[in-house]
């Protein structure tokens, strides 16, 4: 299945992918794509409905994040060894995990909105994963039971306040906006090998990222167990867990996201995001 949610901001409501790609409306049959309709009873009851029965979501209507009410937003660092290499920094040992603010979660369509002091903005296509049911202190070989499904994340960080500013990443990464999230949160069932799916990402029509998961150095069983161990992972919790090589901080000369800049992201079966860049006036 693939899910979504529509409708003006904070006050998004369920939706289902149908036949033919069309948006259809899930009000009144549940409240929202959250932690209660990501468990695996509750998506096997979704599974069970005649989606072509349900009404059709205008189409031009706003495609808000894929998930609600989201309680941790966790984030991966350094997760592909190609990236690390355009980075010019090890490959970890164990992986670096940050946090992003959840104000940060956007839908997929949104402008991007830079205030004036961010002077280093860069873009990072991500495949997410949403946890389904409660996971502490999971083995690697059960770790997957606990993932609903996966989504698209551009995972924007301000490199100054990021790396040149005092403390650690997460004021660099959770700026209202750097986490466009969705169009769908693709049902795990529907994802054969969540670490073999083509990953891009063009800026302004340059193709800067052009990648796969296959490069990914913690895959997504190791990373719901690892994480498991130090924090419960609860039911609509999203881990967005890394990118690979073409960042705006790895390109000589560097490049960074301007006002006007249109970012397009895609990953296989997960479909697109596109966000036009705003920079607000001093």
């Amino acid at each position: 299945m693939k899910l979504a949610r529509f409708g003006k901001r904070g006050a998004e409501q369920p939706g289902i992918v149908g036949p033919g790609g069309t948006l259809r409306s899930l009000v009144g049959v549940i409240d929202d794509i959250d932690a209660q309709a990501l468990s695996p009873d509750a998506l096997d009851r979704l599974r069970e409905i005649d989606v072509a029965t349900l009404p059709e979501v205008l189409e031009g209507t706003r495609i808000g994040p894929c998930v609600g009410r989201v309680g941790k937003l966790i984030g991966i660092g350094l997760n592909y060894s190609d990236h690390a290499a355009e980075s010019n920094l090890p490959i970890p040992k164990e992986p670096i995990v940050f946090l992003k603010a959840t104000t940060a979660i956007a839908g997929p369509y949104d402008d991007v909105v830079l205030p004036p002091t961010a002077t280093k903005a860069d873009w990072e296509v991500e495949v997410a994963f949403v946890i389904g049911t409660r996971a502490r202190h999971v083995s690697e070989a059960k770790a997957m039971g606990h993932v609903a499904g996966y989504c698209i994340v551009n995972d924007i960080s301000e490199r100054a306040w990021q790396t040149e500013r005092e403390g650690q990443w997460t004021k660099g990464k959770s700026y209202d906006g750097f986490a466009p999230m969705g169009p769908w949160l693709v049902t795990a069932d529907e994802v054969a090998d969540p670490a073999d799916l083509g990953m891009t990402l063009d800026v302004s029509g340059v193709r800067r990222q052009d990648g796969s998961t296959r490069t990914m150095i913690f895959g997504v069983a190791k990373l719901v167990s690892y994480l498991s161990g130090f924090m419960t992972l609860e039911p609509g919790d999203v881990v967005t867990t890394g990118t690979p090589p073409g960042v705006g901080l790895g390109m000589r000369p560097q490049v960074w996201l301007k006002n006007g800049d249109v970012m397009r992201l895609e990953v296989t079966g997960m479909g697109h995001q596109q966000q036009t860049v705003r920079v607000v006036a001093p």
